[in-house]
């Protein structure tokens, strides 16, 4: 019983820790909803992010066998993290549902994507013990429900931090490429200073793009 709970409380703090990446998107693809409209989409894209994370985990092994997971993930989160950054659409006369469904579908794919560290601790972690790794991930959920609110109230306060978590997104997504084993095997295993500056570039990228596109569409109104 003692072990059952120290298990159950160390695959929960694997995921809270490794879950602040997941708690930016979600602020971040919240951030242009009402207010009634964002508190629903930070609930149902957690649940729905958390649901999927615990499908992935219980078939971790077969996911991690797949060749280029993590770098094809890698290139979606950067496509993620400059979309993020760069919608500054005026939900004011749209549908609630179609801008609440977006944000929701949003943070669900990212979190898909973003997924593959806990997927993969949890499941080194669990040692098969399926309950504990069900109850470990989902009573984490209002852990990172609140800790998505905080960032989000600190991105309306200060928007410099959108620029900041966008970069973590793409510092995430350099992560993610780098240790993708096809990656490695190819030409990141003989330069090994690519493992630190290709994350520090991901994030520099995703920066640039997005204060050129809104550079762009500014010159354009």
């Amino acid at each position: 019983m003692l072990d059952a709970l120290l298990l159950f409380l160390q695959i929960m703090l694997i995921n809270i820790v490794l879950s602040g990446d997941n708690a930016v998107v979600i602020a971040l693809a919240s951030k242009n909803l009402p207010l009634e409209d964002r508190k629903k989409a930070i609930w149902w894209g957690a649940f729905g992010a958390i649901a999927l994370r615990l499908v992935l985990t219980l078939v971790a092994v077969a996911l991690l066998d797949i060749p280029f997971i993590q770098a094809g993930g890698s290139i979606l989160l950067m496509y993620i993290a400059i979309k993020l950054l760069t919608d500054d659409e005026d939900h004011s006369d749209v549908k609630q549902a179609s801008s609440l469904g977006k944000a929701v579908w949003t943070i669900i794919v990212a979190d898909f994507v973003m997924s593959l560290d806990n997927v993969l601790a949890i499941a080194a972690k669990g040692n098969g013990n399926t309950t504990v790794i069900i109850l470990g991930i989902g009573l984490s959920i209002p852990i990172i429900i609140w800790g998505s609110t905080m960032v989000m109230n600190l991105l309306h306060k200060f928007p410099i931090l959108i620029y900041i978590g966008a970069g973590i997104l793409g510092y995430t997504a350099g992560e993610m490429f780098v240790k993708d084993e096809k990656m490695i095997d190819w030409f990141l295993h003989d330069y090994e200073f690519l493992h630190t500056w290709i994350p520090i570039l991901a994030a520099a990228v995703v920066i640039l793009a997005g204060v050129l596109t809104k550079l762009s569409k500014r010159k354009k109104a």
